[in-house]
């Protein structure tokens, strides 16, 4: 049987292992299950997964109007050294296209043309197909609000990669988790103190899980207000205070800004936004334009002829079913300078200099939206799991003294 010095001292270690366990079951239910479980009649879904798509869209809306724009990151690349870049499979892909259409369309024509005449005809298509690329690309940048929806294409894949969704606000916080949890330890034990002073007066069972509920719901209140304010640096007698992650927001920028770039906003999702995007239709129409505009002047004075042969309606649908095909192979194509778009985005640098025109207020929004949403919960949370353990105490004491 333990002496009841050891009870006392005890207790201010149970607090502190309260302190700190009700944090890390917060952080933990902040992110996960990614996706919703259910316990028979209970059920949970982390809050940032389960508020993904209000997550993102507050998340983004701060991207998008104070840190990049559509025209931040068009205006970078440069049509003619794109369309250098992808000389050769474009000409790989033009001379596929041709072939194919020539011969759904018009395949005894085709195949009875001598060898020469249609390999001139696909070299004259080839050697225009960079001179297409150039211009839809001028095109795009000239009209880039009307075919880039930056916004829907952050949050839309935020919302399908809810993993990663969490990795953004995981990575800006991750100090301030840890902050969290071991605050715990400090205040918990603390709290403990004044319980073992209060339980050596009155010994009432009530007393421990009234201490437990409150250490759960304080110590997780204290933490996240410490976090976050205050907003600007201030003075209490002989110590500063500034909310922790505002504290160290040139650390936080640097690693948010590359998350960003080689995770979100990457020359794969911006190339699958035009060609895929809601807005692709458009982006289809300048690629239409360009595309049967080349076959035009390749057909030349030919082209009455062409069409006389083959029919003029039948004409038409060869040059678009030409422009479909090319639209179709275009996300393979321009997969071959993904590496040369990222180095010329430079999406993290242009991020990170604009950085440091937000505000205080604006830069908390990078994260405080995590901690918003259902916060109460957690401070809830953390309160009954904090009585639990309190209540614990007294079954064990109860024991101990039999």
């Amino acid at each position: 049987m333990l002496s009841d010095a050891w009870i006392y001292l005890a207790m201010p270690l149970c607090m502190a292992l309260i302190g700190y366990v009700t944090k890390l079951l917060a952080i933990k239910m902040m992110f996960a299950p990614i996706e919703r479980r259910s316990w028979g009649p209970f059920g949970w879904q982390g809050i940032v997964p389960r508020h993904a798509a209000r997550m993102a869209s507050i998340a983004v809306d701060l991207m998008t109007s104070r840190l990049l724009s559509p025209r931040d990151v068009i205006d970078r690349l440069d049509p003619e050294l794109i369309a250098r870049e992808l000389d050769e499979p474009l000409r790989e892909t033009v001379d596929e296209v041709v072939r194919d259409v020539m011969r759904e369309y018009q395949p005894g024509v085709w195949e009875a043309m001598p060898r020469g005449a249609r390999d001139l005809l696909i070299r004259r298509v080839k050697d225009d197909a960079p001179d297409v690329i150039a211009g839809v690309l001028r095109d795009i940048r000239g009209d880039i609000d009307q075919v880039l929806d930056l916004k829907s294409m952050v949050v839309t894949n935020l919302v399908r990669d809810k993993a990663l969704l969490n990795r953004m606000f995981q990575e800006a916080g991750a100090k301030e988790f840890t902050f969290i949890a071991r605050s715990g330890i400090y205040f918990g034990f603390l709290i403990g103190c004044v319980q073992a002073l209060a339980w050596y007066f009155t010994q009432n069972p009530l007393l421990l899980p009234l201490f437990g509920i409150f250490t759960g719901w304080f110590t997780d209140w204290l933490a996240l207000k410490m976090i976050f304010f205050p907003i600007r640096q201030r003075r209490f007698g002989p110590f500063t205070w500034q909310g922790l992650f505002l504290a160290r927001r040139r650390e936080v920028a640097d690693g948010y800004c590359q998350l960003i770039a080689t995770e979100l906003i990457t020359p794969h999702h911006l190339f699958e936004a035009l060609l895929k995007g809601p807005l692709s239709d458009r982006v289809f129409v300048m690629v239409q334009r360009h595309v049967q505009r080349a076959i035009d002047a390749q057909s030349g004075v030919a082209r009455p002829i062409v069409m006389l042969a083959v029919g003029s309606t039948t004409y038409q649908n060869m040059k678009g079913t030409v422009a479909d095909r090319v639209m179709e192979r275009l996300p393979d194509t321009l997969s071959q300078i993904e590496d040369y778009a990222a180095d010329t985005l430079d999406i993290a640098q242009t991020m990170r200099r604009k950085m440091d025109d937000l505000t205080d207020e604006e830069f908390l929004q990078l994260i405080r939206p995590a901690f918003q949403a259902d916060e109460w919960k957690l401070i809830a949370v953390g309160a009954a799991l904090g009585g639990i353990m309190g209540e614990a105490q007294v079954l064990l004491l109860e024991y101990l003294h039999m």
